[in-house]
């Protein structure tokens, strides 16, 4: 599923179908023990559907992390390339359901849709470069709201530390003090091992 979905002949993701596979995943991973299921795929009304699902099996404790405001970016790229999937698009975009990232009111329309379904908690994707919109969905709605530090500024930041001219733990502390300025409650990050440690590290030696 290169396209978040299943896909037609002609290449466009089928909404509704997919959503269904959505349903019976997230029945799978909260059946499993998960706590919070994340679906990341922006087909239209699957946050409701899940959502309807979970509270059917009387798994209403089980939450939804919404990746409501998901841009078409191209920050994306490493992660598409370590997977090998980036040829697979065969030319083609997921504009067609990923958010354009000219439009900024757009998100707040998805969060409002999402969080009407049952979300509990919402996340911008990438994050970095839509800073200004985790600031607005969180003084917008005031709910849990995470930024996700996507591959692209990961690499980006590793190619600075690794050439010299960046130092590697004030500049990741750094990239992760911004997201919680603009008011990210939580940041999704390939640096979180390493960020762990540091912390960790810091607290024993106080």
């Amino acid at each position: 599923m290169v396209r978040d979905g299943i896909i037609d002949a002609d290449g466009y993701v089928i909404n509704d179908i997919t959503k269904e596979i959505l349903v019976r995943q997230a029945l799978s991973h909260a059946e499993a023990g998960a706590e919070i299921i994340a679906p990341s795929d922006m087909m239209d009304g699957r946050i409701g559907a899940i959502r309807d699902q979970l509270e059917a099996q009387q798994m209403v404790n089980t939450q939804i992390m919404a990746y409501s405001a998901k841009y078409a970016s191209c920050y994306y790229g490493p992660f598409r390339d370590a997977l090998g999937s980036s040829g697979n698009l065969k030319g083609g975009n997921k504009k067609t359901y990923q958010m354009d990232p000219a439009n900024s009111d757009e998100a707040l329309q998805e969060v409002a849709q999402d969080l009407q379904e049952g979300a509990d908690m919402v996340m911008v994707k990438p994050g970095m470069p839509y800073l200004d919109m985790v600031r607005r969905v969180k003084d917008t709605f005031g709910v849990p709201t995470f930024a996700y530090q996507v591959s692209g500024e990961y690499a980006m930041h590793m190619a600075a530390i690794q050439n010299g001219w960046l130092q590697e733990k004030p500049a990741i502390m750094e990239s992760l003090i911004c997201f919680k300025r603009a008011g990210a409650d939580g940041v999704l990050t390939y640096f979180a091992k390493r960020v762990a440690q540091w912390l960790h590290d810091a607290e024993m030696n106080r």
